[in-house]
């Protein structure tokens, strides 16, 4: 999965309700495009070109998997969504809120109705002074210059006053404040790496990421499960437990909680399908040895998907080692987790059945995910 962009975003409105469009504006852009990362303090500015009320002026800094095309395209359709209409004569008039992209990351973007960064920026205090408000030391990627430097030298003569009202951002609706450490699971392909890369992002999490890819049994299981069963369920065993016990240990001030896309007990799930009988009692003899010593989440999740997906999932990955995995180990594996869940009583369990949703390429199934974990 791609890491997000960064795109700026300028909020304008001198109709009706200034205040709730500029809000609706970043409620719907939450909703509709990413996670808002700032939003600057509300600025009044005197219509230009045109005799209207007094603007309402604010710029937000939004992280985005959309490209650029497509950004605009929502953007125009959240304006018409809150009442803007097409313009009844030529030059400017009032309305309701105007939505226009400043920057997208330092990219150079010159095409039929999508100029970026926006052409008109350093002409604008109106503009540039919400985007100093939280973004001084940005560098324009054509001028060469930083926000605050163009601030300095921008010949708009235009007052630009700060009001005492401060816009909402929609993120803070959803907490994790009761949690310190989350754990998401699920089988092969459930998605447990995209959703903890998305929730540590968006949420100042600090991820803990297992390190499958860097184990020399795995790709040999696949080929040999019989023979190398064994060898691959003590080498993840020994490596989760380090990695977590580390990670754990390593506070970190600048992080609101810890995210990770596997817990401990997958060891113990996993092993139960791969291992014979007498192999098991070993291997589980040595897992309560380690798990004993090893801090339990404060939430569980189990993202819940059908064989069909999960199968789908993994081919659209392409690693190569995960090509002949059998619907009936994974149906097992599925089986094993709910088995193992629903004995549970020490552990915070959230189950959740994704089968039907794909939060990686549907923000609003993101979004479903996120309130059932609030």
């Amino acid at each position: 999965m791609k890491p997000p962009k960064r795109v700026y975003i300028a909020l304008g409105s001198n109709k009706g309700n200034k205040l709730q469009y500029l809000q609706l504006a970043v409620d719907t852009i939450f909703k509709n495009i990413g996670a808002i990362k700032k939003l600057s303090n509300v600025y009044k500015t005197s219509a230009v070109g045109f005799d209207g009320d007094d603007f309402y002026n604010a710029c937000i800094v939004v992280e985005t998997e959309l490209k650029p095309r497509k950004l605009l395209k929502i953007l125009q359709d959240i304006e018409k969504q809150l009442g803007r209409t097409k313009k009844s004569e030529n030059g400017y008039q009032s309305r309701e809120i105007d939505l226009d992209i400043l920057l997208f990351e330092d990219e150079v973007i010159n095409e039929k109705n999508l100029i970026v960064p926006h052409p008109q920026i350093q002409n604008r205090k109106f503009v540039l002074q919400p985007l100093l408000n939280i973004v001084k030391d940005f560098k324009h990627p054509i001028l060469d210059k930083t926000i605050e430097e163009l601030f300095e030298v921008c010949e708009d003569g235009s007052e630009i006053e700060s009001i005492n009202i401060w816009l909402k951002n929609p993120r803070k609706s959803y907490t994790f404040g009761n949690y310190n450490y989350i754990a998401i699971e699920g089988n092969i392909g459930a998605g447990k790496t995209s959703l903890a890369n998305k929730i540590s992002n968006d949420f100042n999490a600090k991820l803990i990421l297992e390190r499958f890819a860097d184990n020399p049994f795995l790709p040999k299981f696949y080929k040999e499960p019989e023979r190398y069963a064994f060898t691959l369920e003590m080498s993840f065993l020994a490596d989760r437990y380090q990695q977590i016990s580390d990670d754990l240990s390593q506070l970190d001030l600048f992080k609101d909680f810890m995210v990770s896309d596997y817990d401990v007990n997958k060891s113990l799930i996993f092993s139960k399908v791969t291992l014979p009988e007498d192999e098991f009692r070993l291997y589980l003899k040595l897992f309560y040895q380690v798990y004993k010593d090893i801090a339990k989440p404060d939430l569980y999740v189990y993202l819940y998907q059908n064989t069909e997906r999960l199968q789908a999932n993994i081919k659209q990955r392409g690693r190569k080692y995960e090509s002949d995995i059998k619907d009936e180990y994974l149906e097992k594996l599925n089986s094993r987790y709910l088995e193992f869940l629903k004995s549970q009583t020490d552990l915070n369990v959230k189950i959740i059945d994704i089968s039907d949703r794909d939060f990686v390429k549907n923000r609003e199934d993101y979004l479903w995910i996120l309130n059932q974990l609030n």
